[in-house]
């Protein structure tokens, strides 16, 4: 049996390559207005979603539009769980009214690296997700709390690699503050990919690591997104490898 991996991209976040984007990706992270986003552009982003027969996902963050919900931020697990609650029940009720439901949820940003390593967050995540609908897929960071977590409650969960960025020794993405956290070499990225893909193994810092890739996350907010997604899409096809969504 051939290699297979989803490809995702996050949207709705008012960046203007969603649309040359979607045809490339499998699945779609939709911003739902706590970083970036409103109503208005996650109608639009779901059409597009549609149109290219990507699976939607929601894309709950802190409330945090100033910093695009990237900086760590203190709330009670209960609060995480209500806010998340309601992102969920927003983008699933516009999903509604365009007769499509989700399919996954994946945190955006700070919410997301914290929950990776907060059993108490991933739980306080995953207890919204159950109460919304229990046969969403989790999009968590591979070998995360998040994914651990969220499998020992019942949920499909699908292990997330990170096309541009880099890794750390632990397995955690090396943090936005560092130089290097960013990819932003096309023949760094494919090799990442590509050795990520095929070998489950990522470098870090030198050291081969392992990793669960099935699914391939660019950001889409990143200076050379389409680029990236392009020929990702492209070098994955060219290798036998399948790109499709996590059923």
């Amino acid at each position: 049996m051939g290699i297979s991996v989803d490809l995702n991209c996050d949207m709705g976040e008012g960046m203007l390559n969603d649309a040359a984007i979607m045809p490339y990706i499998t699945s779609v992270n939709i911003a739902c207005g706590y970083h970036a986003g409103n109503e208005t552009i996650m109608q639009q982003t779901i059409e597009l979603a549609l149109a290219h027969n990507a699976k939607i996902g929601a894309h709950p963050s802190f409330p945090d539009i100033q910093n695009f919900g990237r900086t760590n931020m203190n709330f009670l697990p209960d609060e995480v769980h209500d806010m998340v609650n309601r992102q969920i029940e927003l983008l699933s009720a516009i999903a509604s009214k365009n007769n499509c439901h989700l399919h996954h949820v994946k945190p955006h940003g700070a919410l997301y690296n914290m929950a990776s390593k907060d059993e108490n967050l991933a739980s306080a995540i995953c207890n919204a997700i159950i109460e919304i609908n229990p046969d969403l897929q989790v999009y968590a960071q591979s070998g995360s709390a998040l994914i651990k977590v969220a499998a020992g409650m019942g949920l499909k969960t699908c292990n997330e690699v990170f096309a541009d960025r880099t890794y750390q020794p632990d397995g955690t993405l090396t943090p936005r503050t560092d130089k290097n956290a960013l990819l932003h070499n096309e023949e760094e990225v494919i090799a990442h990919v590509l050795q990520m893909v095929q070998k489950q193994t990522v470098l870090a810092n030198g050291k081969e690591i392992p990793v669960k890739a099935d699914t391939i996350c660019v950001h889409g907010d990143g200076e050379h997104a389409l680029n990236f997604i392009k020929r990702i899409h492209d070098t994955l096809q060219l290798n036998n490898i399948k790109i499709q969504p996590i059923l």
